[in-house]
């Protein structure tokens, strides 16, 4: 599994003349930063964008999903298992029909090559999973402390922003990870809601590097690793916090 991500960083250092080498170098020999100076001088404005929507999409998502699992999990509505399970049904719908569906209707609102469009289409991947993930947090929160604030004279928003949504850290982390994983990683909407805008992300920037009749491999394995880092870092810092929040619900006291 790790092969591939070991080949990527070793492709990226590798000069053109070694690329079709046979046998091929296990090792950069003739190391070169050629990849990496290209990325620096021509992917930044790609990496941009790819922050900008990711961010964005993380805000979107946890805007809209907190209060929905707060709603399902403690003010228990009418109907809210029917909208649980349309949530779950809604993350089996493959990504191209949902692109196809945004670019109907983007084309109408003038929302294609636009990095709100892109919030937008990658939000509707992130939100229904997150539902699931904050009701099933905030399903095991103590009830004594929902009553407490009411009795204390505390609203339904007011119970929500300070009692439940500090206690929800960790859901809120495991679903702002996953948010901007996905959105960080999307090709589908990217490349068809904004193929060939000034702002595209870090998935099509990769595509800047690959023609009919050239590939400049060093320089797509650079963006790939580059693009890769803050993924990779963000994962590192909050893997207990995801642990944490992917098990919740999964035990009932």
């Amino acid at each position: 599994m790790l092969f591939p991500v070991y080949w990527m960083v070793n492709v990226s250092f590798t000069r053109d003349q070694d690329m079709r080498r046979s046998p091929p170098n296990l090792f950069p020999v003739h190391g070169t930063l050629q990849g990496y100076r290209e990325v620096l001088d021509q992917q930044m404005p790609y990496l941009g964008t790819s922050l900008v929507v990711g961010v964005g999409t993380v805000l979107v998502t946890v805007a809209l999903a907190a209060p929905a699992g707060f709603a399902l999990a403690v003010l228990r509505p009418y109907g809210g298992r029917v909208l649980s399970f349309l949530m779950l049904v809604a993350q089996m719908i493959p990504g191209i029909i949902m692109a196809m569906g945004f670019y109907a209707i983007y084309l109408d609102l003038g929302f294609l090559q636009s990095t709100v469009g892109l919030i937008i289409a990658d939000s509707t991947l992130a939100v229904p999973f997150a539902v699931l993930v904050f009701t099933a947090f905030m399903s095991r929160l103590p009830r004594e402390l929902v009553q407490a604030a009411k009795t204390d004279g505390a609203g339904t928003v007011r119970t929500f922003w300070s009692i439940v949504l500090p206690m929800s850290r960790n859901s809120v982390v495991t679903v702002s990870l996953f948010a901007f994983l996905w959105s960080w990683s999307d090709f589908v909407f990217a490349g068809t809601l904004d193929g060939g805008g000034a702002h595209r992300p870090i998935t099509l920037g990769i595509y800047h590097y690959i023609g009919n009749n050239n590939q400049e491999w060093n320089a797509i394995m650079a963006t790939a690793v580059v693009a890769s880092l803050p993924a990779a870092l963000i994962l590192v810092l909050a893997q207990r916090y995801v642990a944490a929040g992917v098990t919740a619900g999964a035990v009932k006291d």
